[in-house]
């Protein structure tokens, strides 16, 4: 009898130790690492011209999902740093777009006229993450190390840098490109650390940077730039050297600055991913000095993809075109005035295929409001180029197809989103607006611009692949539960089984 209570009494402890070391065990240092305007299939594409310790290790080593997509419209930068790190859409975390409308004025997703810049006398550090609804990864991980986690954002894009960060962040560094310096704002901190004045203080002798100045995102050296200061922050303020895991929030602009420019074919590209490759690799061998190869989780994902240009597709006799929001806002219009009289002006703006009426000017000029948003969407469906329309207030019961009204409404926060939502033809995109004639844009649910490389890499990942269809959203999750931390407030994700498990 006293051996088997030993026994039980064994497998009681031996269970508990199990139960403590599961929960008790994280990885060092979390890296966050995201690639604006990069297609998933660009991972085919180069993977025989990436060397070994970039892209290629994160694939041969590490856990790809191969199906995950953008699971909400419009596709751009800002939603999409947004949505990756808080597990949620716009329609939870409010980051409607890079722009977007509060109480009726146009708004920068971070512009925040309360603070002040820190490192320069540019206004470019009037920003924080205030617009934000939600929390982020790091803010779950400060909150749960009692704020002892140290959460760091860089990026070439201040958008790129503060949303990936979150509100809790310790600090984010972004890119002045008028005085050529990383920058950040009184929401963090009062002054630059020496670490980044010393940065600075080699940018300004950059003689590549130097000579592109302002349109230094259009090299790939600008994604060199990003590069050393990530290493920069993670040596300086020792990133995964503390007892409690730290984060790091890494996003690469200039492959979008590069694809809006030239496209997503020909040599601009293919040395902008080239080059992008190797600082990828001297990164991941800075992690593996600096905190060990096995005690750092990563993750490498993109915002959104990109269309081919349009004329590239039509050489080659594929579907696609051109189309203008201001040529549609003045045939709009010309249809409405014609019918009723009713004057010019109430469309506020037209972007990332969606209608904002001007409700202040359509009071003023006495206009039938209930009926103003059908009359526009009717002649909105009129146009050649757009194939499915919807008022947003009439999003649930409207004749959409399931999947474009899930993602509309996953997209939509209101009061933020506007007032219509119209969805062009395949391979058509708003042109001329921020796209050149041999480059691109973005902003759709098709899948050129919604399926997105997902890596993961590092501690406790296993490798592999999946097929199985996952989301943007569930990057998140899946980070958190790794680290048995709870996740972001407003999270809709689900985490990833397969690297979990």
């Amino acid at each position: 009898m006293k051996r088997i209570l030993f026994f039980a009494a064994l497998c009681c402890a031996s269970l508990c130790a199990v139960a403590q070391s599961h929960f008790g065990e994280r990885p060092r240092l979390v890296v966050g690492v995201v690639v604006d305007q990069m297609r998933w299939d660009y991972l085919g594409r180069y993977y025989d011209r990436f060397g070994d310790d970039g892209f290629r290790r994160l694939i041969d080593r590490g856990f790809s999902c191969d199906n995950c997509l953008i699971n909400y419209v419009p596709t751009v930068t800002a939603i999409g740093h947004a949505s990756v790190y808080t597990g949620t859409t716009p329609a939870f975390h409010g980051i409607c777009g890079n722009n977007f409308y509060i109480d009726g004025h146009k708004t920068y997703c971070c512009a925040d006229s309360t603070v002040r810049t820190v490192g320069s006398e540019s206004p470019k550090g009037q920003m924080s993450p205030r617009n934000m609804l939600a929390t982020t990864i790091g803010d779950q991980l400060r909150l749960h190390t009692d704020f002892r986690s140290r959460v760091i954002g860089i990026s070439y894009k201040e958008r790129a840098a503060i949303l990936p960060a979150g509100h809790a962040a310790n600090a984010a560094y972004w890119l002045d490109l008028k005085n050529r310096c990383f920058i950040s704002s009184t929401y963090y901190m009062e002054q630059l650390p020496r670490w980044v004045q010393e940065q600075n203080k080699k940018l300004a002798k950059d003689k590549t940077f130097k000579q592109m100045g302002e349109d230094i995102g259009l090299s790939p050296h600008c994604g060199t730039i990003t590069t050393d200061m990530a290493i920069a922050a993670l040596k300086n303020e020792k990133l995964g050297k503390g007892d409690q895991t730290d984060m790091l929030c890494v996003s690469y602009s200039q492959t979008d600055v590069i694809g809006h420019k030239y496209g997503t074919r020909g040599e601009r590209t293919d040395q902008a991913y080239l080059q992008l490759d190797r600082d990828l690799g001297r990164l991941l061998r800075a992690l593996d000095e600096q905190v060990g190869r096995d005690n750092y989780l990563l993750f490498l994902t993109a915002d959104h993809g990109a269309a081919h240009n349009w004329q590239y597709m039509q050489e080659h006799h594929l579907a696609a075109g051109p189309w203008s929001s201001g040529e549609m806002k003045e045939r709009i219009y010309e249809a409405i005035d014609n019918d009723s009289g009713s004057g010019q002006g109430y469309i506020g703006d037209i972007m990332d295929y969606r209608i904002f009426l001007d409700w202040e000017k359509i009071r003023q000029m006495g206009l039938i409001t209930a009926d103003l948003p059908h009359m526009v969407l009717a002649e909105v469906q009129k146009e050649q180029g757009v194939t499915f329309a919807a008022v947003y207030d009439d999003l649930a019961t409207s004749a959409l197809p399931p999947v474009l009204r899930d993602r509309a409404l996953m997209g939509y926060y209101p009061g933020r989103s506007g007032d219509i939502i119209f969805f062009p033809r395949p391979g058509y995109y708003e042109y001329g607006r921020w796209s050149s004639p041999t480059g691109t844009t973005h902003g759709e649910w098709n899948p050129y611009d919604a399926h997105i490389p997902c890596l993961f890499y590092g501690w406790r990942v296993p490798h592999g692949a999946t097929s199985r269809e996952v989301h943007i959203t569930d990057i998140a999750p899946t980070v958190c539960q790794l680290l048995h931390i709870q996740q972001p407030d407003a999270c809709t994700g689900q985490s990833i089984t397969e690297i979990t498990k």
